[in-house]
């Protein structure tokens, strides 16, 4: 494949991920779902948290299934999964069928997908890991903007459970196109003019399997600085409506235009964080999207303007995107790209434990106290002894990596996928 297709392999991988990130746009069914078979809006949003726990697993076996057999039949089988799921949602009329449905189903096919494109176009990108992981999960951030309003108009003309047949057969049909085209490159592949160890000094030299991953410090630095970084996001996004409204006094239209536009950050932060650690590096990026979050929390905890609590949401949005953005990169830069499927999959496990941690903690303290500015002083600090975890971060020495050959594991430089 030359330089120009594996382009057009960039452009399904980006539009597999705007079909995946069309789960963002959860919140237009919540008050369809309520009103239609009398369920709270907690046992609703219920749905959304089993899909984003599911996802971070799903993404693991993902990964391993990948290193077996390729890309493309587990793009594929993602496609059913994700498609059919979402379709069957709109015949759940209980709520276990529901969570079985939209968050087991579809929440598998979802993550089994979602790692499919970053983990195959790290190989045929290594000149450009950042920016085209960054590109890869800005069509994640981005599928709420173009589900939402599609949605919200199908439900108005056909009602919710014809939406989720309407909407899963499209992503079905999205999915599976852009499998097609999912493959590995070749052996030994390297863009013309490209040298790793001369461009990237800072790189590991070795492929990595899972299990050596697995037996560095570094591989749980990573889990626990995508961890941080996704606790403090998700927490914005699970309470930005209510809590826009009482801190500001804003209407809840007003409140629903303000998720709009950190849904933009969300996406954006992906790809512009993603593309800035090319240039200064992966570390530096989290610390300095640490200690930004630490500044926007500790404002947040004594603003009562709308616009500037707009603003601040913002930029932790594009901070909590550029987690996301930036982490296959630097996973790949330490591990290399030949089991980035696996190695980073499971690190996504950490998405899954923050999307319930953030939103619990938030609510937690926001019930103790009576309001939000406590639960943000709390985040403020909790951002900025984060910003710790990157400052420690080097990549694997060498010897780590003979380390587990006399252990039996096998050397890393003969890990291909």
């Amino acid at each position: 494949m030359n330089t120009q297709n594996r382009w057009l392999l960039a452009a399904a991988g980006i539009l597999m991920q705007i079909a995946f990130g069309a789960v963002y746009a959860w919140s237009v069914f919540r008050i369809p779902l309520s009103h239609a078979y009398g369920w709270t809006i907690a046992e609703v949003t219920a749905a959304f948290e089993i899909a984003i726990f599911v996802v971070g697993f799903a993404a693991f076996a993902g990964g391993l299934w990948m290193k077996r057999s390729g890309p493309r039949p587990v793009a594929l089988v993602s496609a059913l999964l994700y498609g059919v799921g979402t379709m069957l949602t709109g015949t759940a009329h209980s709520l276990t069928t529901l969570y079985l449905m939209y968050g087991v189903i579809a929440g598998a096919g979802l993550g089994v997908g979602y790692i499919v494109p970053i983990a195959t176009l790290v190989k045929w990108f290594p000149d450009k890991r950042g920016m085209i992981t960054g590109l890869a999960v800005a069509g994640f951030g981005a599928g709420a903007l173009l589900t939402a309003p599609a949605a919200d108009s199908l439900i108005a003309s056909v009602g919710v459970g014809r939406t989720f047949e309407v909407l899963g057969l499209a992503y079905l049909i999205v999915v599976f196109a852009c499998a097609l085209m999912m493959r590995n490159p070749p052996e030994g592949y390297t863009p013309a003019g490209y040298s790793a160890a001369a461009s990237h000094p800072g790189r590991s030299t070795r492929d990595f399997t899972l299990r050596q991953a697995l037996g560095t410090w570094q591989w749980y630095a990573l889990w626990l600085t995508l961890f941080l970084n996704t606790t403090a996001g998700i927490a914005i996004i699970s309470q930005a409506s209510p809590m826009a409204q009482e801190i500001s006094g804003v209407s809840a239209a007003a409140a629903a235009g303000m998720v709009g536009v950190i849904s933009i950050a969300n996406g954006s932060g992906r790809f512009l964080w993603a593309w800035f650690s090319d240039a200064v590096g992966r570390r530096t990026v989290f610390l300095m999207m640490f200690l930004l979050q630490a500044v926007a929390f500790l404002l947040l905890s004594q603003v009562h303007r709308f616009g500037v609590l707009s603003l601040l949401a913002f930029v932790i949005l594009l901070c909590y995107g550029g987690g996301f953005g930036t982490m296959p990169a630097f996973a790949s830069d330490y591990f290399g790209a030949a089991q980035i499927g696996s190695i980073y999959g499971l690190m996504l496990t950490a998405w899954g434990f923050a999307a319930v941690f953030g939103p619990t903690l938030v609510a937690g303290i926001r019930q103790a106290t009576g309001h939000y500015q406590g639960a943000m002083r709390w985040l403020a600090l909790a951002t900025l002894v984060s910003a710790v975890v990157p400052l420690l971060l080097r990549p694997p020495r060498e010897r780590q990596s003979r380390d587990f050959s006399v252990e039996g594991v096998g050397t890393a430089s003969g890990v291909r996928s």
